[in-house]
């Protein structure tokens, strides 16, 4: 058997009622992703932006749900989320390290939110309809 430097997982979960994504390693480590947390920290140069700086506060995804996900390679996932966004590659290392690093993660975007006037209720959904949009309460 080679070394291998990064966990691997051995057990992937969509669980669609309780929103979160199950990913248990085979270093014994299990994590529970919310949809949410994924979707504002996705990996895609739509959300980082193309360098440091860049990147987009993604509002108004605490009702985002996940759609399907589709396989990369050996080495990740690509979540469908329902707001239509399906260009973040999720590799295990980066599943691993949101799983590890989430409590600090949860921190820093609720302090962005708040700093931004936002919170995890509001967002580009909420002011289209104070802008007259749809008020339905529905993300279309």
């Amino acid at each position: 058997m080679s070394a291998q430097t990064s966990p691997v997982p051995v057990s992937f979960k969509v669980r669609k009622l309780s929103r979160v994504v199950e990913v248990e390693f085979d270093d014994g480590v299990m994590f529970s992703l919310p949809f949410e947390l994924m979707r504002v920290y996705s990996p895609s140069a739509e959300v980082r932006g193309h360098g440091p700086g860049q990147e987009v506060l993604q509002t108004g995804k605490r009702e985002v749900e996940i759609n399907g996900i589709e396989p990369v390679g050996n080495y990740g996932v690509k979540p469908l989320f329902s707001d239509g966004h399906a260009s973040g590659i999720f590799t295990w290392d980066y599943l691993y390290q949101l799983g590890r690093d989430q409590s600090a993660m949860w921190e820093t975007y609720l302090q962005k939110l708040e700093a931004a006037g936002f919170t995890r209720d509001s967002g580009r959904d909420h002011q289209a309809e104070a802008a007259g949009g749809h008020g339905c309460g529905h993300s279309h």
